[in-house]
């Protein structure tokens, strides 16, 4: 799947907390100023060129909805972010947020636990 911007991300947000719903209908839960109905309509539309959003129609209008839940979206950013600045290896970024103190070693230990106790019950 393509990226997407922080705006789409927002969009995208909105859908997950709210579910299936018209560009107009998400216009209320924006904060003032609010967005132009075309600019939330323009990033709905590539979102959904991009994948994340489908839609029904209603007529004229469209109804959309998110074809990825945000535990997948976590895990498709998370694997960008590994083969795009760790060179694929989920070990040097786990290496790196050691070395950054991003992570303490007590919390690196408990997630080895964490890890092993979850692969012992499958």
């Amino acid at each position: 799947m393509k990226k997407i911007t922080t705006k789409e991300e927002e969009v995208m947000n909105l859908f997950w907390e709210k579910g299936p719903m018209f560009v107009r209908e998400m216009l209320e839960f924006y904060d003032e100023p609010k967005p132009h109905f075309n600019t939330v309509s323009t990033y709905v539309r590539e979102l959904e060129v991009k994948g994340y959003l489908g839609h029904k129609a209603y007529g004229k209008n469209y109804q959309y909805y998110p074809l990825i839940n945000r535990e997948e979206y976590k895990s498709l950013t998370l694997s960008n972010v590994v083969d795009n600045y760790f060179n694929k290896s989920y070990l040097s970024a786990v290496s790196s947020l050691v070395k950054e103190e991003n992570i303490s070693i007590d919390e690196l230990k408990q997630l080895i636990k964490d890890v092993e106790e979850g692969n012992n019950k499958k």
